[in-house]
């Protein structure tokens, strides 16, 4: 059975139809490599309660809530205080890898506060907002998006 993947792109302008959304589809476009199947795609705004109630639907009823945008550093970024409230564990290892791993092609990668945790059975993992951030994201990511899915399913990975 694939795991259950919720999809929200977060962004002022995308969310007003002042610009189309390009990163959630590139998390559409990686879910079969993620053994995932998608249950729910939404774009919002830059607003902490927005975002923090959506996550808040859809944990414990999904294995995996990818977002994506609001990671960085301006005023309107606020993913990471919205999601991170909710996280019971958090998985330091997904924001340091998003980070270090582009950091060698993108030397301002480290202003991202892209991250990971777990919630009630749902792996959350906030990434930053560009199409191509995402698709390298979660090339890197997904042998661990995969085990962290089985073992919260209580599914030995090995």
């Amino acid at each position: 059975m694939p795991n259950r993947a919720v999809v929200i792109t977060i962004s002022d302008r995308c969310s007003a139809g002042l610009a189309e959304d390009r990163s959630g589809p590139a998390i559409i476009e990686a879910l079969p490599d993620l053994d995932a199947s998608l249950v729910h795609r939404e774009i919002v705004p830059d607003e902490v309660a927005r975002i923090r109630g959506l996550a808040s639907a859809w944990i414990g009823r999904c294995e995996l809530i990818l977002s994506t945008g609001g990671t960085g550093v301006s005023p309107r970024d606020v993913t990471p205080e919205a999601l991170t409230p909710l996280v019971a564990q958090d998985l330091p290892g997904f924001g340091e890898a998003m980070r270090m791993r582009a950091f060698e092609s993108k030397p301002t990668s480290i202003l991202s506060r892209g991250g990971a945790g777990v919630a009630a059975g749902s792996l959350i993992v906030w990434m930053p907002g560009s199409p191509r951030a995402v698709r390298e994201c979660l090339q890197w990511l997904t042998p661990a998006i995969r085990e962290a899915c089985q073992l919260l399913r209580g599914q030995s990975p090995h």
